[in-house]
């Protein structure tokens, strides 16, 4: 059977501290002493042929992006210290049924050479070409390289993750975020954010990549700016200008062939997604819908389609450290826009 430890506030794992298993006709006494601050490795305990598994609502991960493989969801997503110095990996979970989780795992963890040392968020992990490409932020400390996309690639989706260039693809004089990967014409596309602290009014950009996505090959061109869309507010004044975010980037196709783009930022003064559609691919005419798909302090969404063909939005709910969970919110399609079932 699967059994579930549903407080990890103890030091000792409360009613399992001290367990006894009768294994070839002989006692054997473990005592699992663990520290608060680690990682509770519950992947590793066995008892009776079942695993100790996290229940969601254990999981504290921004950005979560579910990749489906195998009967199986994969969680990846912010797991590392999201907003102070040092970072050092990703992380990722195991599911059956998006409730109760296995991991964690680790799918990217900085090496000794490696340029970035903070801000690791938002990774994305797509199939393409036969591998598995994360899509990542990362941001270096010292300032020697801004904050920006880099790609890393794996043979299984269980990585390691290894970067396949020395810097991120972004450009190199942006503050970039939360890049994602778009197919179009055979093409691969980098779709990113220019970050507001840069822009103040943040806006949502598309270069072309080289096929085997270790670089740029065209130049950045704006989509659209957060302002444009209406419904965003201005969340603070920077050089008393209002200044307007844009995160997290995410394409969905609907029934009728036309593009619908999720992204995030803040209405009524709380995290929100946002959808817009264009009807001529990336590089149309955007039409914004003016009432947000979510906004209840929750956001940096994707869309995935479960075991049972149920269309799913992940997104991480409160947007407030350390209180951040995924919530998987079952949508459906009415004319070509997406709501909340």
């Amino acid at each position: 059977r699967q059994m579930c430890i549903r407080d990890r506030s103890f030091i000792i794992l409360s009613f399992f501290d001290l367990y006894i298993i009768l294994c070839n006709n002989s006692l054997l006494f473990a005592l699992c002493i663990l520290d608060r601050n680690e990682m509770l490795p519950y992947n590793k305990i066995k008892l009776e042929g079942g695993l100790f598994l996290l229940n969601r609502n254990e999981i504290k991960i921004r950005d979560p992006f579910i990749v489906v493989e195998n009967d199986t969801y994969y969680m990846f997503g912010t797991t590392d210290n999201c907003w102070e110095y040092p970072a050092s990996s990703f992380s990722y979970y195991k599911s059956i049924d998006l409730e109760h989780f296995d991991g964690p795992y680790t799918a990217f963890e900085r090496s000794q050479d490696f340029w970035a040392d903070m801000n690791f968020w938002a990774p994305e992990v797509h199939r393409y070409a036969g591998k598995y490409y994360m899509f990542a932020t990362f941001y270096a400390r010292d300032k020697r390289r801004r904050r920006g996309t880099q790609i890393l690639a794996s043979d299984t989706i269980q990585g390691p993750y290894l970067p396949i260039s020395d810097s991120p693809v972004t450009p190199a004089g942006w503050e970039c975020l939360d890049g994602t990967l778009f197919l179009q014409d055979g093409k691969p596309y980098l779709v990113f954010c220019h970050e507001w602290l840069q822009v103040f009014d943040g806006t949502i950009c598309a270069m072309e990549l080289s096929s085997d996505l270790t670089a740029a090959i065209s130049k950045p061109t704006t989509l659209f700016s957060a302002s444009e869309a209406g419904w965003p507010a201005s969340h603070e004044k920077k050089d008393d200008k209002p200044c307007y975010v844009t995160d997290g980037p995410f394409f969905y196709t609907n029934s009728k062939n036309e593009l619908i783009m999720l992204w995030s930022s803040f209405h009524n003064g709380k995290y929100a997604i946002g959808q817009s559609i264009s009807k001529e691919g990336l590089f149309g005419s955007w039409k914004h819908i003016q009432s947000p798909l979510y906004s209840n302090d929750g956001g940096h969404g994707m869309v995935f389609e479960t075991l049972d063909n149920r269309l799913m939005l992940s997104i991480h709910k409160p947007n407030t450290t350390p209180y951040e969970r995924a919530e998987f919110i079952e949508l459906i399609e009415n004319n070509g826009i997406l709501e909340v079932k």
